[in-house]
């Protein structure tokens, strides 16, 4: 998508985050407080993406609460739930009917897990953590760009403004979160955001894999300055989410990869659609690549 797609609101406040270990809770600025108070609006071109989507399950005990094409996941356990991102901060009243028509309630989110951390996938963490107490755990190097409200962007820089929010715990590579029997590994697959995450679990006996973002929109991917590892970057997180084992995949945009048609036909679990959805990606990644190394400039589709 382009640039412009990512235009979001320009914050006054930024913080630093200390970049290991436990963290405090930081109350926001007044800026932050005013924006998570009366969101910016959405694009034209985001609101499609924040249209109502039913919410279904998808195995056991985890479940899809978010938007037709902004996602949210909720692991429910017997201590509270865990939420694999909030979408915009316009999302977070449709995560709140979404729960309460699946018998849940918002208030017993206890812990928020991110993909990555763009205003699409975390606008609405402060407005969740303020409401709920829930603690929000990330990597270190997106818990940084989350703590300044999303500025600083390797590609975006000051663009993609959001809240800002100060994770409770950063989780390394391949560390767990456990909550009520609930176990979730990170695995730190960087490219998309320099702190990319994705997620796995078993749900209903099935491998789960919440793929971080795999796309590169308007990347300079050679000679980037701000990001000079970013090819290589991303060919090892290709190389580290093939590896993984699947049998149900699910993504940051559920309409990339047919999530809720493949619910209402009982196909979610599905280890060739796994394996096709990182190839695809990578096959994405490499053309592009391949163009800007002959001169290319980056592809803002």
């Amino acid at each position: 998508m382009s640039k412009a797609y990512w235009l979001f609101g320009m914050l006054a406040a930024t913080a630093a985050c200390t970049p290991e270990g436990e963290l405090a809770n930081a109350a926001p600025g007044p800026a932050d407080v005013a924006q998570i108070e009366a969101p910016q609006p959405l694009l034209e071109s985001w609101v499609p993406w924040n249209a109502p989507q039913r919410p279904f399950k998808i195995a056991g005990d985890l479940y899809y609460v978010g938007a037709k094409n902004v996602s949210a996941y909720a692991v429910k356990t017997p201590d509270g739930i865990i939420l694999i991102d909030t979408g915009f901060a316009q999302t977070l009243p449709q995560i709140e009917a979404n729960l309460k028509t699946l018998g849940m309630d918002i208030s017993d989110v206890k812990i928020i897990l991110t993909s990555h951390a763009h205003a699409d996938h975390v606008g609405g963490v402060a407005a969740l953590k303020a409401k709920t107490g829930a603690r929000l755990v990330a990597s270190e190097a997106d818990a940084a760009l989350m703590a300044a409200g999303g500025r600083g962007d390797f590609t975006w820089g000051d663009d993609l403004a959001y809240p800002r929010v100060r994770a409770d715990r950063i989780v390394g590579d391949r560390e767990t979160v456990e909550l009520g029997g609930a176990v979730l590994t990170a695995h730190v697959t960087p490219g998309h955001t320099k702190g990319c995450t994705t997620w796995t679990m078993k749900a209903g006996g099935a491998d789960v894999v919440v793929l971080c973002g795999t796309s590169a929109p308007g990347y300079d991917l050679v000679d980037n300055a701000a990001y000079p590892g970013i090819a290589e970057d991303y060919a090892a997180s290709f190389d580290r989410m093939a590896s993984l084992p699947c049998d149900i995949v699910l993504a940051g945009h559920i309409e990339t990869i047919g999530l809720a048609e493949k619910a209402a036909s009982g196909a979610l679990v599905d280890p060739a659609a796994c394996k096709k959805t990182i190839a695809d990606a990578r096959a994405a990644f490499e053309k592009e690549l391949a163009r800007q190394r002959a001169g290319g400039a980056p592809d803002e589709s």
